[in-house]
């Protein structure tokens, strides 16, 4: 056997060690994806930021400088991305952690595809944007006023943090929950929390301001530690239903005087949903790239599939269609309700269906959404998945909403709901396979 050959089934045999009931398995290296066939850092981005830097480069559009936000507000503008989803975070956890600080947080902006970071008197505007072959894209803006704003891709250093086990492995995003100091010092020594939709309410946004009422249930948001060694159990009653910031920090050094508390639950759930669809479209064409070596190699014909390819997609296939039906999401146990206009605006151009539902509708009674499929289905990063992984995943989602998935995973998902679910797809997303159209239970 060559060397070649060895060293190819040698890998084949590793990336199929997985447990499907922990979602750990082995992988490759950390930086696998900077190999073929993804070379991330040598791999030219397509996305919606890098194309209206053409625009501009080519002198068809430009940025507006304006003297305390640089080019924040005309970026957002011209990327469609609302004022409204504002969240401020205060803690020492990202670039420019010396801008940082509770009278001085940072703020988040986000639409479906792009994330942009601003800090006061900060060097840069920090952007992140959904990428359909690179995954997750890491740039930023240089905040001096120049008759062409020059971005800057950056890899290296934010991978550092984003592109590690805490992302998943892939290129991706990571939000924390931290106890934090009287400076925006992390007091790590308490630990922290990595949040998304499944974190449990009270361990969620320390470091982080949150507008909004939320009733009896208790998080760490607004919450700064003086004096003690804090745990989650910490009293933080004067941080809880806040509606007013301005005794916190100047609230004219911001577009808004928010951190709504809806905005921040739909950032934790795209979050972390954008590292999954990362982590999908990475494994499924590292996996078929190397299946058709060992083809090659064996000469076997380049439609073999080997079990292993399977093995692989699965493991990764599954925990992001569970993820989209919000399978282990943490329960409401009391109504929310935002400070802003973030609810209005996110649904203003929802998708709907004849009887006006869309996947964008809030619940907020005991769940975020009313019907618990993710909205990005929609988006490009799911649609531009790989052939083959996109096939896998829409039909086990039919397998669930046809009721022929009766495992309990997807047990708070009921028939009237499966149903509500299959008719707005049916009504909004073109191209759906054809056993989506055929009646439930042929």
């Amino acid at each position: 056997m060559n060397a070649r050959l060895f060293t190819l089934l040698t890998h084949c045999s590793l990336i199929v060690a997985f447990t499907p009931a922990s979602d750990s398995y082995l992988v490759l290296a950390d930086d696998d994806f900077e190999h073929e066939p993804i070379n991330y850092s040598k791999s030219q981005p397509d996305n919606a930021v890098s194309r209206l830097f053409a625009e501009i480069d080519a002198g068809e559009k430009t940025l507006e400088h304006d003297p305390h936000f640089g080019y924040l507000k005309s970026l957002l503008r011209e990327l469609e991305i609302p004022v409204s989803s504002q969240s401020l975070v205060f803690s020492k956890t990202s670039l420019q952690r010396n801008r940082i600080s509770p009278r001085h947080p940072r703020s988040l902006y986000f639409n479906d595809d792009i994330y942009v970071g601003f800090c006061q008197s900060g060097d840069v505007l920090e952007i992140s944007a959904a990428d359909t072959q690179l995954g997750t894209v890491f740039y930023t803006i240089d905040q001096t006023d120049r008759k062409t704003p020059r971005l800057q891709r950056q890899t290296d250093s934010c991978l550092i943090c984003h592109g590690s086990s805490h992302t998943k492995g892939v290129p991706g995003h990571l939000l924390r929950s931290v106890f934090t100091d009287a400076d925006g010092q992390p007091i790590l020594a308490s630990g922290t929390y990595r949040i998304d939709q499944n974190s449990p309410f009270k361990h969620r946004w320390g470091g982080w301001y949150v507008t909004g009422r939320h009733g009896e249930q208790k998080h760490l948001g607004n919450l700064i530690v003086r004096d003690q060694r804090p745990d989650e159990n910490i009293d933080n009653s004067a941080g809880q239903n806040l509606a007013d910031l301005s005794a916190r920090l100047t609230i004219e050094n911001f577009l808004t005087p928010h951190s709504d508390i809806v905005a921040l639950m739909v950032l934790e759930h795209q979050t972390e949903a954008h590292n999954l669809l990362v982590r999908a479209n990475f494994t499924t064409r590292q996996a078929l790239h190397l299946e058709a070596q060992l083809n090659r190699e064996l000469k076997e014909s380049p439609e073999k599939r080997w079990a292993s390819t399977n093995s692989r997609m699965k493991s990764v296939l599954e925990p992001l269609i569970e993820y989209f039906f919000y399978c282990e999401e943490a329960q409401l146990t009391s109504p929310v309700q935002g400070t802003s206009d973030f609810a209005k605006d996110f649904t203003a151009n929802a998708r709907r269906d004849a009887q006006n539902r869309s996947l964008r509708d809030f619940d907020l009674e005991t769940r975020v959404f009313k019907y618990p499929l993710s909205y990005l289905i929609y988006s490009d990063s799911f649609q531009k998945l790989p052939v083959e992984a996109k096939e896998y995943v829409m039909r086990r989602m039919w397998d669930v909403l046809s009721g022929q998935d009766k495992s309990e995973k997807f047990a708070r998902l009921t028939p009237e709901v499966r149903q509500a679910i299959r008719e707005i797809l049916l009504a909004t997303l073109p191209s759906l396979p054809d056993y989506y159209y055929a009646p439930v239970g042929s």
